[in-house]
């Protein structure tokens, strides 16, 4: 892995883990405040977990994705 893959992955985790912490803050508190939430798209809420996903190593999104697929296994 060249140190540009290396340091674009460590930014997009870190972007992920804000994007977590402030979309999911806003949403909570839309919600604790009583406003109406269904202006916000569902993907919203998805789009900090792609960074995160894309910012972790090659082993690490093997590991979500079969912890993922053993969770909707039926």
């Amino acid at each position: 892995m060249s140190r540009f893959e290396h340091y674009t992955r460590k930014m997009m985790l870190w972007v992920g883990y804000a994007g977590v912490v402030v979309i999911y803050g806003g949403f909570i508190y839309l919600l604790i405040s009583g406003r109406d939430t269904r202006m916000i798209p569902w993907y919203f809420l998805l789009s900090p977990w792609v960074c995160v996903y894309f910012g972790l190593s090659d082993t690490q999104q093997k590991q979500v994705m079969a912890w993922l697929l053993a969770k909707f296994k039926f």
